[in-house]
């Protein structure tokens, strides 16, 4: 009963990311060149990421970290992050290379955030529902808490946009972003530069921390 609306969805979404890639044109080219004079190459952070089905693609967004601490070593993820970087994060404006994902049809405006691969062996069978779609730049775990609701929380949502997606929830998401970002809501979770790792449904949700790229 979904393919009427995958194939609308596919069509708005096609249309959306082109006349967005060209009326941002202009932003993505400053962010790119900020991006290079503060933190040098690359401008753009790549990784796999698992998409509908559980099929891995390569998620673009703009970088906002450097690569490493003081010559070379490792740093953790509040030192890696620039001031710059942070500000890229608040503003959402990071993921704005994420429109060409949607172009090659890897990825939706509107769906369950593409996560780590190796969270796949971690979910619960419920949970990997969030893979029967395609993944989104934004979605219901974005705009009813983002990083600052467990991860049963967000699993949860992403679930239920599963069941319940339409193309009028899919605008009410979309609408509702925008106040997100404006407002600048949960963007962190508590104790991490960005989001905790999921270590599984067994763990305590938040327990431990791995790289923030990895997780936005």
């Amino acid at each position: 009963m979904s393919r009427p609306y995958d194939a609308a969805k596919r069509v708005l979404d096609v249309l959306a990311a082109a006349v967005g890639l060209l009326l941002a044109t202009p932003v993505i080219a400053a962010v790119a060149f900020a991006v290079l004079i503060t933190m040098g190459r690359p401008v753009l952070f790549r990784q796999a990421r698992p998409g509908r089905h559980g099929q891995l693609f390569e998620l673009v967004k703009f970088r906002s970290m450097t690569v490493g601490g003081e010559g070379g070593a490792p740093a953790n993820d509040g030192a890696r992050l620039t001031r710059f970087g942070r500000w890229l994060r608040t503003t959402s404006l990071d993921e704005l290379p994420q429109l060409w994902n949607v172009l090659r049809g890897e990825m939706s405006l509107v769906g369950p955030r593409p996560l780590l691969p190796a969270y796949l062996t971690r979910y619960t069978p419920e949970q990997f529902r969030r893979h029967d779609v395609r993944p989104g730049i934004t979605g219901l775990q974005q705009v009813y808490g983002r990083n600052s609701l467990s991860w049963e929380e967000r699993f949860a949502l992403d679930v239920r946009y599963v069941r319940q997606r339409s193309l009028g929830l899919d605008l009410r998401i979309l609408l509702r972003t925008v106040r997100t970002v404006l407002l600048r809501e949960g963007i962190t979770a508590s104790g991490a530069a960005t989001a905790h790792e999921y270590l599984g449904p067994s763990e305590l949700a938040g327990a431990g921390a791995g790289p923030a790229e990895a997780r936005r």
